[in-house]
């Protein structure tokens, strides 16, 4: 980073150790990037991981969402050439005014996080799109900027990234089901249209909850949800013909996302299986680091 400031490259060093520290699967991801792309990535990323850990990290729920406003303001503040004392967010400014990245996604990212977390700990998406959804605003964005900051425009990978990512963001929520049921969000993350079709869903004072009486129901809701990120990885491996040679490790995430989905394969698809929790996404890291180094160099995602 020749020619930046010491306090700015201070902020990108903040953002890396940032996605290492609380993303470390998508961490090794990115350093495959080319260098060109690679600071963007990790000060997007390190947003990410600002904005899905606003509401974990806050003692009080209304805390974390007025972290989450905070970072709504902040964008327009950042557009606005106004400077913000944070290394993110300086780090954001740079990667902004050099890549002139769309405010729209950054701005529907963080959106995501505030209406998911303004609703109650009660509350469920109804659908499966819903959460489809979610996943694209919050995950498939990334990958979108990214794209945008290594310059790269074309259709065939703008479509892959928005597979990728609601097929990584699905997976992710299903592997977080037992760290908010341990926080008493239940099973917020299960749609009432997949709770009840696999007895899941209750009725409690008039509003519908999910209820585990039975751990094989539960594995399988996980499955159909899990199918329906493994059909996204299908649809988006579909396209590499399509996908342009340097679009491609951009699109690295669909490894830890296959991984993740084999790890769930293996456990019958039981969220609260211990297997879950070893190494990377339930796999040796170093068997991680193999795969993800075998699909860069081959060229694949």
């Amino acid at each position: 980073m020749k020619g930046v400031s010491s306090s700015l490259r201070a902020a990108f060093s903040s953002c890396v150790q940032q996605v290492r520290n609380y993303d470390y699967h998508h961490y090794l991801c990115l350093l495959e990037l080319p260098p060109n792309m690679r600071k963007a990535a990790f000060a997007l990323r390190a947003l990410n991981v600002e904005t899905a850990r606003a509401m974990d990290v806050a003692s009080d729920p209304r805390i974390g969402l007025m972290r989450l406003l905070w970072w709504q303001e902040t964008i327009d503040k950042i557009y606005s050439n106004k400077l913000v004392e944070h290394p993110t967010a300086q780090a954001l400014s740079s990667v902004i005014s050099e890549n002139r990245i769309t405010k729209g996604w950054l701005k529907r990212s963080v959106e995501a996080r505030i209406n998911d977390a303004r609703r109650g700990v009660t509350d469920i998406p109804e659908t499966l799109e819903e959460l489809e959804k979610y996943a694209e605003d919050t995950v498939s964005t990334m990958l979108y900027m990214t794209l945008q900051a290594g310059g790269i425009r074309s259709t065939a990978a703008d479509h892959a990234a928005s597979h990728v990512g609601k097929a990584s963001g699905l997976l992710l929520l299903l592997r977080s089901i037992p760290y908010h049921a341990s926080r008493n969000r239940h099973f917020s993350y299960i749609p009432t249209d997949v709770a009840a079709k696999h007895g899941l869903l209750a009725k409690d004072g008039g509003r519908s909850e999910v209820h585990v009486d039975s751990r094989e129901d539960l594995c399988d809701a996980v499955f159909e949800m899990a199918s329906v990120a493994n059909a996204h990885l299908q649809k988006a491996r579909a396209l590499a013909g399509t996908v342009p040679a340097e679009a491609r490790p951009v699109l690295l995430p669909a490894v830890p996302a296959q991984v993740l989905l084999d790890s769930l394969s293996r456990v019958q698809f039981d969220v609260f299986d211990p297997r879950l929790e070893r190494g990377v996404l339930g796999i040796p890291p170093l068997w991680y680091q193999l795969k993800l180094k075998w699909s860069s160099w081959r060229g694949e995602y």
